[in-house]
């Protein structure tokens, strides 16, 4: 029986190879409320999305996933940087920013630490 992660990850990356190691491990991502997502400017990566955070996950040789860059907070829908203005903190993308508050730390923290973990556990 094909998953409906397996659905989505074919649709959004139709090129990419995956083996059952790997579909098993955006299985388990999606049971943990993360959502399979595409990002069109880095179409040679999974995207994989919880709220307002994101990262993009690279297949690797031994079957498994590496986190591509960095996890990021989104805004407008991308990803964004994280800056320091006039002695306040910003994540920012091209003009729109938000304000870097101790929830939307939280809910990044907990979104980095909890994409880390699952993709270190083994089937």
């Amino acid at each position: 029986m094909i998953s409906i992660v397996t659905c989505e990850v074919l649709a959004f990356c139709p090129t990419m190879d995956l083996t059952a190691r790997q579909i098993s491990t955006l299985e388990r991502l999606h049971k943990s409320d993360f959502q399979i997502v595409a990002f069109p400017m880095y179409a040679n990566y999974i995207g994989v999305r919880r709220g307002n955070c994101a990262a993009l996950l690279a297949p690797v040789a031994q079957g498994s996933f590496k986190i591509h860059g960095q996890p990021a907070y989104l805004v407008g829908g991308n990803f964004s940087v994280r800056i320091t203005q006039q002695g306040r903190d910003w994540f920012v993308w091209k003009k729109d920013k938000l304000e870097v508050t101790q929830a939307r730390l939280d809910e990044f923290g907990a979104f980095s630490t909890e994409l880390a973990e699952l993709l270190l556990l083994q089937d």
